[in-house]
């Protein structure tokens, strides 16, 4: 049996840069002062890029890259493994920049804590102060990095899941049993 060449690792590369075009994209919306909130089209806008544009681009062009550097062969295996590393890197690349944004400008949780207040009274007036601080004691709570981060990671990599297994069941090219 010939001497098969290492196989790159291509969710590294894609991975960041899936994690870059995230940052880049909230970077964008928060330096134009584009409130997802208040326009709605942006707030949308900003979750198809984020959760379905990007990661199905950067993982089919992954698991591409792979499939290319491995002689054309991909197994569905390799493209869920390589697709799900994507997600998952991407995902840890933008925590990381959430948890240091939010450190290097800590007034960026109070306007939107204090815009979720807002929103809350408006649309239910009738809320008892008591109803209004538990519900943002709740979202303190989730938007604290010790709950957004995990989840964050578990949501995208069971997107990066999803998108990698319809991805794989095209892309893939079993190697014959006669070259393994």
């Amino acid at each position: 049996m010939e001497n098969q060449k290492p196989t790159s690792k291509p969710h590294i590369e894609f991975g960041l840069f899936y994690g870059l075009a995230m940052i880049i994209s909230f970077v964008i919306v928060y330096t134009l002062h584009m409130d997802p909130v208040e326009n709605p089209l942006i707030g949308t806008l900003t979750s198809v890029f984020s959760y379905f544009v990007f990661p199905v681009a950067f993982i089919y062009f992954g698991i591409a890259a792979f499939k290319k550097n491995n002689q054309g062969f991909a197994s569905l295996g390799e493209c869920l493994k390589t697709g799900v590393a994507i997600a998952f890197l991407g995902a840890l690349v933008f925590s990381v920049f959430t948890v240091i944004f939010n450190y290097v400008f800590p007034d960026y949780m109070d306007e939107i804590i204090n815009q979720t207040r807002r929103i809350m009274l408006k649309q239910n007036p009738n809320m008892t102060s008591d109803q209004l601080e538990t519900a943002i004691g709740m979202v303190k709570k989730f938007s604290s990095p010790l709950f957004a981060v995990p989840i964050s990671l578990l949501m995208l990599s069971f997107l990066g899941l999803i998108y990698s297994t319809i991805i794989g069941l095209i892309l893939r090219k079993d190697r014959p049993q006669f070259l393994q």
